[in-house]
């Protein structure tokens, strides 16, 4: 199994964990969530990124979600990244939650990764459009 770090700002991770474990209906086992508060130092940051990895770490790797490319939450990720191991995938939403926790059992991190990308682009739509009748891609 892979486990999961949702790294974010605030206490998004842990309100994204709450709701899918809802909806799941079920406690997840090998996921957390580690809130960024950017009033601390980088270096307890940085930790509290180790022992997320820690806590959920598996044979399958670690792969950690964040909620924005380029926010403090994965400038700090970025760090762990080794091939195989750990990735990280910025941009999480709930499906994209939901569709890891389904699959990364059934495929390695890096197949589970490029998934999980392309399918978080197309679980965002525009209900106008779609009430008119526009195609989704």
């Amino acid at each position: 199994m892979i486990g999961i770090v949702i790294v974010t700002h605030g206490r998004l991770g842990d309100s994204l964990v709450e709701t899918a474990e809802f909806i799941l209906g079920s406690r997840i086992e090998a996921i957390t969530a580690v809130s960024i508060n950017i009033n601390e130092a980088p270096d307890e940051l940085r930790g509290k990124i180790v022992r997320g990895i820690k806590t959920v770490s598996r044979k399958k790797g670690t792969l950690i979600l964040t909620d924005m490319f380029g926010g403090t939450p994965s400038n700090l990720s970025y760090s762990f990244l080794e091939e195989g191991k750990v990735e990280v995938l910025s941009g999480v939403n709930l499906p994209i939650l939901l569709k890891a926790v389904n699959s990364r059992e059934k495929m390695e991190l890096t197949k589970l990764s490029e998934i999980l990308e392309i399918y978080g682009k197309k679980s965002i739509s525009l209900a106008s459009g779609i009430l008119k009748g526009n195609k989704r891609n």
